[in-house]
């Protein structure tokens, strides 16, 4: 089993807090990082497993072992009871681990029912750094993540994609609330990937769906909901230019993406237009996961004036910002950090980061050209 990046902040706050959830999108590995725990497992989707909670409940609840909730979200009269069970003794930590795939109706429960009693976590699909070895490494950025997905068994992809695609859209996102038939939602699935890593224009994607532009904001909003999709919001520097002010939008999976847009290889790929934008959501998020599983706190932005100077990324640690471009280059030159360093300078970045697929880092800790391996291991050292 794959070592996940998280499991040392898991352990630390399940040591903190009476419980803990981990939410993420289906089949990420939420369950298999719980097994690792070990516990009493229940999967709540499961009738039987909810009858079986029911009826042990006051001795589980009264024992020493960990209790995993899968899916919690499917059994909303649990809450109430973790809530009494932790406050009946409150010294008392380490006592649940709640799973969920649905992000805000899991943070809705959260805050009515164990606020101040629960830390909440997030655990992506598998990271760059989890990976053994070069090959798996290699699939990654094209294939995704997802455990099944084809990153660690190759003849997966990209139909293991498909199949997780036409789920959601056809059993659990209905499940979940979102009210667009399977095929509206799979059309604007098509057009999330078109539009991939572009600010959203909620007008113009509403035009092509027939809809009003409110509507599509909602359907979006299931979306990030469930893990799929980043709503990467601008960040607001108080310069003399002109900024854009729309949230850039982005599958968060890139074997996602590229199953919706028909690429099954590499090779194929690299001969998109849109390529760039791949790569550049690729390096965003391998950033992102790996900053959160070390348990830092911080704030994601991109940056962008009217005049086409841009960030790709900017994070907000400890009252500090880093700066990001990303360029898909083996080779990026001089002008590229020039105009890194330019537009880092406009919002007073403490360290300004090139990626690019080079061979050769180079740099320090505050102005670095580097590929995306060595960064991820630098972000686990800067933290």
């Amino acid at each position: 089993m794959l070592r996940r990046g998280i499991l040392d902040d898991v352990r630390r706050n399940l040591a903190d807090y009476p419980a803990v959830a981990i939410v993420g999108p289906r089949q990420c590995g939420k369950t298999t990082l719980a097994a690792s725990l070990g516990g009493s497992y229940f999967d709540l989707e499961n009738e039987a497993d909810r009858l079986r909670l029911d009826l042990e409940w006051t001795n589980l609840a009264a024992g020493k072992k960990l209790i995993v909730l899968d899916e919690a979200h499917a059994a909303s009269s649990v809450f109430p009871r973790i809530r009494g069970a932790i406050d009946q003794d409150r010294k008392r930590n380490g006592r649940f681990l709640i799973l969920g795939s649905v992000s805000p109706y899991l943070m809705t429960q959260v805050s009515e029912s164990l606020a101040g009693r629960i830390s909440i976590l997030e655990l992506t699909p598998l990271l760059l750094p989890e990976l053994k070895t070069q090959a798996q490494r290699n699939r990654h950025w094209l294939c995704g993540g997802y455990p099944d997905g084809g990153v660690l068994t190759p003849k997966s992809f990209p139909r293991w994609q498909k199949n997780y695609l036409a789920s959601l859209t056809q059993r659990d996102l209905p499940a979940w609330g979102l009210p667009a038939r399977p095929q509206v939602t799979e059309r604007f699935a098509y057009m999330l990937a078109a539009l991939h890593g572009q600010p959203w224009n909620a007008s113009k994607v509403a035009q092509g769906l027939g809809i009003n532009y409110q509507t599509v904001n909602s359907y979006l909003a299931y979306l990030d909901g469930a893990f799929l999709i980043r709503r990467l919001p601008p960040y607001q520097a108080n310069i003399h230019k002109r900024l854009v002010k729309a949230p850039k939008v982005q599958w968060r999976d890139t074997g996602l993406l590229h199953s919706i847009l028909g690429v099954a290889s590499r090779e194929s790929l690299l001969k998109q237009p849109w390529v760039g934008a791949s790569w550049e959501s690729y390096v965003i998020e391998q950033i992102l996961g790996t900053l959160a599983a070390t348990g830092r706190t911080f704030a994601a932005y991109y940056f962008r004036t009217s005049d086409q100077f841009e960030l790709d990324l900017v994070l907000e640690v400890e009252a500090k910002l880093w700066a990001f471009e990303v360029k898909l280059t083996t080779a990026p030159s001089t002008d590229d950090m020039a105009r890194l360093n330019k537009v880092a300078d406009m919002i007073d970045a403490s360290r300004r980061v090139l990626v690019s697929k080079t061979a050769s880092p180079a740099g320090d800790d505050n102005t670095l050209s580097t590929n995306l391996e060595s960064l991820l291991g630098q972000i686990i050292k800067w933290t």
